[in-house]
Parts: C-alpha cells; structure tokens; sequence
C-alpha cells in the first residue's frame, strides 16, 4: 500500500488518472441515471433531439470563443512565469472572446427560426434557441478560465469544477424535465454554461484574480498570429465535427427513421461519457507536456508511457463495457433494440482514436495547423462519406462501422505526419 501511495505521489500522470476515475465514476453514475429517466421519458425522438442541441452548443463553444481554448492551454502552459507575456496572451484572449461572442449571438438570433426547423423540423423550440442567443459571452469567458485553469495543470480544482458543475447541471435538467418535459430538458441544457462559469469563479477565482487584472486588459490583440491558428483548427475539429454529426443524425431521420438517429446519439452519449475520462488528461497533462518535448526520441519515449498506463485501463474498461451491453441498455435505454448492435464497432474505434488523439496532440503542442487541419479534414471526410453510403446498407450501425474504418486509417496518417515532422526538425538542426 505505501509503494503504491508513494508511487501514485510521484508520477503526475497517475495523479491525474487516479482522480479521474473517482470523478468520472460519479459522473457515470449520475450519467446513467439522467439517460435512463430520459429514454423512459422522452423515448428515441427526445433523445435524438437532445442530441441536435448539445452539438449546436459545441459549435458555438468554438465560434463564441474563436477556438482559442488549445491556444490559451499552450501558452500559459509555456509563459505561466512569464508575467508580460501572459498579459498579452489575456488581451488577446479576451478581445477574441469578445469578437467572437458577439457574432455568433447576432447570427443565432437572427437565424433562430431556420436554425430550430434545421435542428427540430418544426418552430416549437424556436425559444430555446433565441434564449441560446443571448450566450455567447458566457460561453467564451466560461471557455477562456477552463483553457487557463488545463494551462497551468491544476487537476484537482479541475475536477471539483467538472464535478460540481455536473451534479448541479444534473439536479437542474430532472427538475426541468418534471415540469416541462422535453422542452425544460432543453432548456437546462442551454443554461449548463451558466452554471459551469458561475462554479468556476466560486473555485477558481481567487486564482483568475491573481493571474488577470482587470486594468491591464485593453481591446489589443498582441497574440492574434499565436491563436488564429488555433482558431483555424478548432473550427474543423469541433465546429465541423459538429456540424457533421448533426447532417449525419438527419440523414438517418429522412433515409431510415428518428428511431434509429435516437439509437446512434444513444450510443454517442454512451461513447462521449468514458471518452470524458481521456479529454481531460489530454488538456491537464498531454498538451503541457509535449509543449515542452523537442526530441524524437524524448516524445516516442512519452508517448510509449502514456500507452501503457492508459490504453490497459481503457482497454478493461471497455471490454466491461461490451460484455454488459445488455445490461446497460436494459438498465439506461429500454426498449432501445437497436442499440445493441453499435456496441462492437463504436468502442473498437474509440480504442483506436484513443491511441490516435495521444500522438495527435502533438500537432496542438507545437502548433502543427497544416498537419493538424489536414488529418481532421481526411478524418472527417471519410466519416461522413463512410457514414453516407454504409447507413444505406446497414442503417444506425453503418455510421459506427464507419467510425472504426477511419480511425485506423487516421491512426496510420498521424503517426506519419508527426514522425516526419521530427525528421524534418533534424535536418533542419
């Protein structure tokens, strides 16, 4: 037990894993609990519903903060004893979440109407989406304070952040849903980022305080060259991403049935709930640590130490999965039949993007934008291509088929790109 202890108090990397599975735990279980009282409450359609939203609010997490959240991780990581430095990354920061936020409420608002029939096919949630419209501002600055808070690597306040808000989030949507139903569940869904910037301030403040005075912020963007990459990259990765997934949910709406989009976004729930435990290693400890790798041999070596404390527990942890996939979907989405042929090709292609994101994460370490941008793009357009003609032959399960073809085949591309990337380092040395 002390060997243990003692080891867990010296590897950063177990630190962070160990407090994840405690808090990822939790949010499992109350995860569970959510989906199973909304599949019973709402059935297929709800669930497919739900899932259009949550990935509208992703798309505008990157246009209301002008995907800085990698950069901001990058640089704080790199300058967090620079002050000078990090005053400029702030005004910057601030300055884009401001542009950012500003367009991206005046065009939802503006396009609620045709924004809810693309989402909804009809105007009963038009609302939700105008009172979407007024936050933006919220949803940048809440974006801004995490990419500050994974910069400096302080896993602990992190997970009583994404605890806290969780639970709270949580406690919000079942009263919504008791009063409201499906339109409450909406409605809690699009405050969430309330809630999680109000949290944040209550944890973190004292730290935000110390690190940005308010008097030396100005409408300056000294860092804008540094973060637009970023901005170019987190539009494909998440923006399009997104907005993929929603073509894909209605694809399988008009070709086969809601039913059937209501047992992939099921699935994704499933697949978005465990890979949560990876994305904030990646943020707390991929990123900072590969900013400061500069050798070959020295990242093949972190890479090699990631995979095998990682890929082993991921690996248990999804053969438990899929072992209890009746279980799971008896317990969380009766009379869900269609879901249990997803399990096989959604969690095989999870493994493998798992192994993909750790090397991948170099190209926001060192700010790779063109092999960053090229990888996502041939990602993303195999999986929709993928997607397009296998849902025809195999309905709902296609799209997971096509998710495990194309996560070996980006697996391949990104160790490519990045050993090249150190070869061409060397020869340049």
């Amino acid at each position: 037990m002390k060997d243990l202890k003692s080891i867990l108090q010296s590897n950063l990397l177990l630190k962070i894993t160990s407090l994840n599975v405690i808090v990822i735990s939790i949010r499992l279980t109350v995860s569970l609990v959510i989906q199973r009282v909304l599949s019973t409450t709402v059935g297929e359609i709800g669930i497919a519903q739900i899932g259009q939203l949550r990935n509208l609010i992703q798309i505008l997490m990157s246009t209301a903060s002008l995907g800085i959240f990698n950069g901001v991780i990058k640089y704080v990581s790199e300058f967090r004893d620079d002050n000078q430095r990090l005053k400029d990354l702030f005004k910057t920061t601030f300055t884009f979440v401001f542009i950012g936020s500003i367009v991206t409420s005046l065009t939802v608002f503006f396009y609620a109407s045709w924004i809810t029939i693309e989402l909804f096919g009809s105007l009963e949630f038009v609302n939700i989406i105008k009172l979407l419209a007024l936050l933006p501002l919220v949803i940048g600055i809440n974006r801004a304070f995490q990419g500050i808070l994974n910069g400096l690597s302080d896993y602990k306040k992190y997970a009583k952040i994404d605890l806290l808000s969780y639970i709270l989030s949580a406690t919000i949507l079942l009263v919504c849903l008791y009063f409201y139903k499906l339109e409450g569940v909406l409605f809690s869904i699009v405050i969430t980022p309330i809630i999680q910037l109000v949290i944040i301030l209550y944890i973190f403040g004292s730290t935000l305080k110390k690190l940005i005075k308010v008097k030396d912020l100005a409408f300056k963007i000294p860092f804008a060259k540094e973060l637009l990459a970023f901005a170019l990259m987190s539009f494909v990765s998440t923006a399009l991403l997104n907005y993929i997934e929603l073509d894909i949910r209605t694809m399988i709406t008009k070709k086969i049935h809601i039913n059937e989009a209501g047992y992939w976004t099921a699935m994704s729930f499933i697949s978005k709930n465990y890979m949560t435990f990876s994305s904030g290693l990646f943020s707390l400890y991929v990123v900072p640590k590969f900013a400061r790798i500069y050798s070959k041999h020295a990242f093949i070596y972190e890479v090699f130490y990631i995979y095998k404390t990682l890929l082993p527990l991921f690996g248990i942890g999804m053969l438990v999965v899929y072992t209890l996939r009746e279980q799971i979907i008896a317990i969380i989405y009766p009379n869900f039949a269609g879901l249990e042929p997803l399990f096989k090709w959604q969690l095989l292609g999870d493994f493998i993007s798992l192994a993909t994101l750790v090397v991948a994460h170099q190209f926001l370490a060192k700010k790779m934008v063109k092999s960053f941008i090229i990888t996502e793009l041939i990602s993303l357009g195999l999986f929709y291509f993928l997607s397009k003609n296998f849902i025809v032959l195999y309905g709902a399960e296609g799209v997971v088929i096509a998710h495990f073809i194309r996560s070996i085949i980006i697996l391949v591309i990104v160790c490519f790109l990045v050993a090249r990337s150190f070869d061409n380092q060397s020869k340049i040395s």
